[in-house]
């Protein structure tokens, strides 16, 4: 163990400085997200949902930092990357539309054009109606017509089409 310890002594330090930085990166981006959904009056679960987006990708930054520093063979890991890569890409590019309405919810976090309880109408022709924001999940929004039915509209739609908002909550 002293061997191992003596001859990577400078990879274990860079590791546990690596670690402390990915810690703390942690820690302020999670504090900051809730700060700015406590600010912004946006649903708790909203923020705990997009604490979890940017702590997953602060996990595989590191992951990627440590692979670098532990000088793992470039060669043989573009080879796995590379496998890797195309079984992703092929069950990846069958649920393109679940990313996009992820990346769109993170989004509507952090651009929060309208809030649950608002009553809005989205310019679309399929859906002429208005209603009022239910919830606003990782994948679609629930709104709820006048009549009481629960619609699911997709995030990344919501991004796309316009939304009018027809009364604020604070109202």
């Amino acid at each position: 163990m002293k061997e191992f310890i003596v001859n990577h002594h400078t990879e274990i330090l860079s590791s546990l400085i690596t670690f402390f930085i990915i810690l703390v990166l942690k820690f302020i981006s999670a504090k900051t997200i809730r700060k700015i959904g406590k600010i912004s009056e946006l649903h708790q679960a909203r923020t705990r949902l997009v604490v979890k987006y940017v702590s997953f990708g602060l996990t595989v930054l590191g992951t990627v930092v440590l692979i670098f520093i532990w000088g793992v063979n470039i060669k043989e890991l573009a080879l796995v990357f590379s496998s890797v890569f195309a079984i992703l890409g092929v069950a990846l590019f069958a649920t393109w539309s679940i990313l996009s309405n992820i990346t769109a919810g993170i989004i509507l976090f952090f651009y929060f054009p309208f809030k649950i309880g608002d009553r809005i109408r989205i310019q679309d022709k399929d859906f002429l109606e208005e209603a009022i924001i239910e919830d606003i999940k990782a994948f679609h929004v629930h709104l709820v017509t006048d009549e009481g039915e629960l619609i699911t509209y997709p995030n990344n739609l919501m991004l796309q089409k316009g939304v009018s908002v027809i009364r604020r909550t604070s109202d």
